[in-house]
C-alpha cells in the first residue's frame, strides 16, 4: 500500500503503457490515412488523396451507410425493449417465471456469436413461410442485432434503476401524479444517462459485428465490417484507413457531446434537488 506513495512514477508509467496499448494503434491508423503510398504500412509522404478515393468508392460508402442504418435502428429498438425488460425485472418484484425471464434476456451475454447467428438464420428460414420474414437481408440482421444487444442495455438500465431512490417517485405519486406521469417526469430523466450509455453501447456492438452479420447478410446488405474483412485478405487499403479515421472522429464527437449533455443534465438535477430541499427545509 505504501508503494504508490513512495513511487508515484510507477503508477503513471503503468497507466501510460496501458493507454498506449489501447490507443496507439488507432492513432497510427489515423496517421497512415494521410499516407501518399498505396501500401498502408509504408510512409512516403503526406497526402489526402485517399479521402477523395474513398468518396468515389460507392461500394464502401454503401456498406458504411448500411451499417450505420442498421446500428441506429438496432440501438433504438434495444433501448426500448431493454428498458421495458429492466422495469419488469426491477420493479415488478418476484413474479412467476422471473428467473427464467432474466436468464433468457441476459443469455446473449455469454452465448457465442456463432450460435446466435446460426440460430437466428435457422429461425428466420423456418418462420419465413409463415410470416413472410426474410431469412437474409437488413431486416434479418436487425432482428439478430436487437436480440444480441438487448442484454447489454437491460443490464445497464437495471443497475441504474436499482440505485434509484424510490422516495422520489413515491413523493410524486403522493402529490397526485399517476404512474405514467411519474415515469416520464421523474424516473426517465434520472435514468437518461443509462439510456444514452445503453444506446451508444448497442450502436457500437451492432456497428462492429462481423460474425452474426456474416450469417444473415445478402447480396445487397453487406455491412461495413464484412466489407473490410473481405478486403483485408487482399491487403489493407489506405481508403479503409481514411474511413476508419472519419468514423473515429465522428464517434468521438458524439461521445463528447453525449457526455456534455449528461453532465449538464446531472448538474441541473442536482441543483433542483438542492433547491427543493432548501424550500422544504
Amino acid at each position: 500500500m505504501s508503494m504508490p506513495g513512495k513511487r508515484p512514477w510507477l503508477g503513471w508509467m503503468v497507466l501510460t503503457i496501458g493507454f498506449a496499448f489501447l490507443y496507439l494503434p488507432i492513432l497510427l491508423l489515423m496517421v497512415y490515412s494521410f499516407n501518399e503510398s498505396r501500401l498502408a504500412t509504408v510512409w512516403t509522404g503526406f497526402s489526402t488523396k485517399w479521402y477523395g478515393e474513398l468518396l468515389r468508392d460507392r461500394q464502401l460508402l454503401q456498406a458504411a451507410w448500411i451499417s450505420l442504418k442498421v446500428a441506429f435502428w438496432t440501438a433504438s429498438a434495444a433501448v426500448l425493449l431493454g428498458t421495458m425488460a429492466a422495469l419488469a425485472m426491477v420493479r415488478f418484484g418476484r413474479f412467476r417465471g422471473r428467473t427464467g425471464f432474466g436468464a433468457l434476456v441476459t443469455a446473449p451475454l455469454v452465448m457465442p456469436e456463432v450460435i446466435l447467428g446460426l440460430s437466428t438464420l435457422l429461425l428466420l428460414v423456418s418462420m419465413g413461410g409463415l410470416f413472410g420474414l426474410p431469412s437474409k437481408g437488413l431486416v434479418a440482421i436487425w432482428i439478430a442485432h436487437v436480440t444480441f444487444t438487448l442484454a447489454y442495455v437491460t443490464v445497464v438500465v437495471s443497475s441504474r434503476l436499482q440505485e434509484l431512490d424510490r422516495s422520489l417517485e413515491e413523493a410524486a405519486m403522493d402529490l397526485g401524479a399517476n404512474r405514467i406521469k411519474t415515469f416520464f417526469q421523474i424516473t426517465l430523466p434520472i435514468i437518461a444517462p443509462a439510456l444514452v450509455a445503453g444506446w451508444l453501447l448497442a450502436f457500437t456492438l451492432s456497428l462492429d459485428d462481423v460474425v452474426i452479420a456474416s450469417f444473415l447478410s445478402g447480396p445487397s446488405s453487406t455491412t461495413l465490417p464484412i466489407k473490410i474483412f473481405a478486403s483485408v485478405r487482399l491487403g489493407v487499403s489506405p481508403k479503409i484507413n481514411a474511413l476508419a479515421t472519419i468514423m473515429v472522429l465522428a464517434v468521438s464527437l458524439i461521445a463528447v457531446i453525449g457526455w456534455w449533455l449528461m453532465a449538464r443534465s446531472e448538474k441541473r438535477r442536482a441543483r433542483e434537488v438542492q433547491q427543493a430541499l432548501k424550500d422544504n427545509g
